[in-house]
């Protein structure tokens, strides 16, 4: 009986590492490059106040206001409008932030959520960038939370530094409004995110997060990532390339209309988390410590 467990487990282990070895070998020969920021004709500019083009800004230039602010929107005319009246009336209350108003990047084709934030980043003109989501689950005043985060990391490593909101602290109060299906799709999510890819921060998934613009460069310009699983591979390169990351306490609301179906976009995050840890360990991924972007 002992010889034929024995026979067993050596079967089984031989199978997972062969499965290993196939998985790493699909993920090897399916890895694309960084994606380049192609842009189409109609990406490279953006209609004024007067309904005159103007040509987008580049991240590469000198920053000209303190903040920009990214807020990625599909279909998302009925949550946008409230979310954009709550930051406009406050960034307005602030003068040294001032209003001018909002750019409207329209993108040619469906980037996803990773590649339109990008797109977004790369177009901006804030010494800071923040990313936030169109829903307004975070309440906009919480970006002073992120700011001090930001500010107590300093002196900041060649200008570099990252504040994640974070809405771990309401994990509890979640788990009693969740089923147990989305409970355990939830944790078995953080397991896989900690495992492969970050340690350390314990919410990646928030939409409200605060960069110093050269953090937001040097991330974004390595980025593969361009759909749900985007914050996890950020997050990734920011830990490389030894990044300070704060992760912050937010205000967070359940907002209807998630564009996210629990168990199918869990599976694909699920699979593009191994896929990047596959991918940076077998080298069909690579970062470089002095990295540089034309």
């Amino acid at each position: 009986m002992a010889p034929l467990l024995l026979q067993l487990a050596v079967l089984c282990v031989a199978l997972a590492a062969a499965a290993l070895v196939l998985i790493s070998m699909i993920a090897f020969i399916t890895a694309t490059n960084v994606p380049l920021l192609h842009q189409h004709e109609e990406e490279k500019f953006f209609l004024n106040a007067k309904g005159q083009k103007e040509t987008l800004p580049s991240i590469w230039d000198s920053p000209t206001k303190q903040l920009s602010v990214v807020v990625p929107s599909y279909n998302e005319e009925k949550r946008l409008p409230v979310m954009m009246d709550e930051a406009l009336g406050y960034l307005e209350k602030r003068q040294k932030y001032g209003s001018d108003k909002v750019r409207v990047i329209t993108l040619v084709k469906n980037r996803g959520k990773g590649g339109a934030i990008r797109m977004g980043v790369f177009s901006s003109r804030g010494k800071k960038i923040l990313m936030a989501d169109a829903d307004g689950a975070t309440k906009f005043p919480d970006v002073e939370k992120l700011e001090k985060g930001l500010n107590d990391l300093q002196p900041w490593p060649d200008q570099m530094a990252i504040a994640c909101g974070s809405r771990a602290h309401l994990e509890k109060e979640s788990i009693a409004q969740r089923s147990y299906f989305r409970t355990l799709l939830m944790y078995g999510f953080h397991f896989l995110v900690w495992f492969l890819c970050v340690k350390g921060i314990r919410d990646t998934q928030c939409g409200f997060k605060l960069l110093t613009r050269e953090a937001a460069s040097r991330t974004f310009s390595s980025l593969h990532i361009e759909r749900w699983a985007f914050d996890v591979e950020l997050l990734y390169i920011a830990q490389f390339f030894k990044i300070p990351i704060a992760e912050i306490a937010v205000n967070w609301t359940e907002i209807e209309g998630s564009k996210l179906v629990p168990f199918w976009s869990w599976l694909q995050m699920g699979k593009d988390l191994l896929f990047i840890r596959l991918r940076y360990l077998t080298g069909a991924w690579r970062l470089e410590q002095t990295r540089k972007v034309n």
